[in-house]
């Protein structure tokens, strides 16, 4: 199985020796995009739903950190490795609140670069392996429509946990970009819009049923241990914050 990494990268000659570098690491990731902006580097996320996103920090209209986040937004479980010339603690700091995998400095040592591919990977397998067993247990046909209805079941029973969508492709033997068509095609939406629905609506829930729990509990409780990354979510979705949500329910 490959996974599908998208470079962005707005000096070309980096560019071309990160995409070299990683396709010819001992390991099955696979460049599948490069953008030299995050606006560009959006658009080949939607389009090829990959595993990795490795990016620069400083970039022409919209900077690496940004891009992460909004690109989190199409797919909450994206990966992701900074590569960057500046070392200060204020990037370090963001990349860690964003949980990024890895924080490389220019120039990339290879090295450092596979050990971190390697390391990605073996999670990987670990994972692969677990849904295996969770979706062959379910699997009873091969139609389109039992697919995509085998992933909404699993989207909707495990809305909790991590879901990656490429490693449950992988496991239908699907691409992770026409598996999202499939599951579009039968229920007008996104596999990541309807983990969101989910999620949402999970989190609402609780916040009216549980006054108990705080907010960042309530994003644990529905798969975002990261409050302020939960926070943005709900406000997107709700049209304000957690916090304000749970004042206004009190309330009434």
């Amino acid at each position: 199985m490959k996974y599908g990494v998208i470079v962005a990268e707005d000096e070309l000659l980096l560019q071309k020796n990160l995409i070299k570098k990683i396709n010819e690491s001992p390991t099955d990731f696979q460049v599948v995009g490069a953008a030299q902006t995050g606006v560009q580097a959006l658009e080949l996320i939607e389009k090829e739903v990959p595993f990795l996103l490795v990016t620069d920090i400083r970039m022409p209209v919209m900077d690496g950190l940004e891009l992460i986040q909004r690109a989190r937004e199409i797919n909450p479980d994206l990966d992701a490795i900074i590569v960057s010339g500046y070392s200060e603690f204020e990037y370090a700091q963001t990349a860690i609140h964003l949980q990024v995998r890895e924080y490389l400095l220019k120039p990339v040592e290879r090295k450092k670069l596979e050990e971190t591919l390697l390391s990605l990977q073996h999670d990987y397998e670990i994972k692969k392996q677990d849904l295996e067993k969770a979706l062959t247990s379910s699997m009873t046909s091969g139609t389109p429509a039992d697919v995509a209805g085998l992933l909404k079941k699993y989207l909707t029973e495990e809305f909790a946990s991590p879901v990656n969508l490429n490693l449950i492709a992988g496991n239908l033997n699907y691409s992770p970009s026409h598996l999202t068509r499939l599951f579009q095609q039968q229920y007008h939406t996104t596999p990541s819009k309807y983990l969101i629905h989910i999620r949402m609506e999970k989190a609402k829930q609780y916040i009216n049923t549980r006054p108990d729990l705080t907010i960042h509990m309530v994003g644990e409780a529905v798969g975002y241990p990261d409050p302020g990354y939960f926070s943005r979510i709900f406000k997107k979705y709700v049209g304000m914050s957690p916090q304000k949500y749970k004042e206004l329910s009190q309330i009434t």
